[in-house]
């Protein structure tokens, strides 16, 4: 007989049947929507009681709650990745790219970052600070090209929430469908174009 996915992950540790649970919560998630949370539910599909649920994350809101801090923590584990470069531009580029490939591999974990996927949900306080902590990356690329001279005048913080929405769009547009075959040429044409508006010529 087939080990559960709760067996397996029950063999590494606590950790990896966090992690287990979690993936199996964002997939049904992603599938049948939210009516899909109970926790007898993602139990059965994981192969564990709900005890166990109950221990890890002390019911639903708990769940919801680490699902949603769960994704900020792997696209900050993504970003964190990136090697840095010398060419502070080059640098920004790839974690462009990185956001990008994040998105298309975390497809259930992006739509709880930017979307409204469990109706009623707020995340409390910690878990918004830590969600914003992921963007550092970013508003600290973005601060290395103004000191490099790279930019053009203006606050280093709205250059990079305005980098990160032209990009959050295009990869909407794409998870969504909406966009043509050649979404890499027009995912690195939106790099182009933001780096002509906010970069020195």
């Amino acid at each position: 007989m087939a080990s559960s996915a709760y067996e397996l992950a029950q063999r590494l540790g606590d950790e990896a049947v966090r992690t287990s649970v979690l993936d199996a919560a964002s997939r049904l998630l992603a599938v049948e929507g939210p009516g899909a949370l109970a926790l007898r539910r993602i139990a059965a599909e994981v192969g564990c009681s709900t005890t166990v649920l109950y221990r890890m994350f002390a019911g639903k809101a708990g769940l919801v709650e680490a699902l949603y801090v769960e994704a900020f923590e792997r696209f900050r584990r993504r970003l964190a990745a990136v090697p840095k470069r010398d060419d502070p531009l080059a640098y920004l580029t790839d974690l462009g790219r990185a956001y990008r490939a994040n998105a298309l591999d975390e497809r259930n974990y992006y739509r709880l970052m930017f979307g409204e996927p469990v109706p009623g949900f707020r995340a409390s306080d910690d878990a918004l600070v830590r969600a914003a902590a992921t963007f550092a990356i970013l508003e600290d690329a973005l601060a290395d090209c103004a000191a490099a001279g790279l930019l053009v005048d203006g606050d280093p913080r709205h250059f990079a929430a305005s980098l990160w929405a032209a990009i959050h769009g295009v990869v909407s547009l794409e998870l969504a469908g909406h966009l043509p075959d050649d979404a890499d040429e027009i995912f690195d044409a939106t790099l182009i174009a933001m780096g002509i508006g906010l970069f020195r010529k």
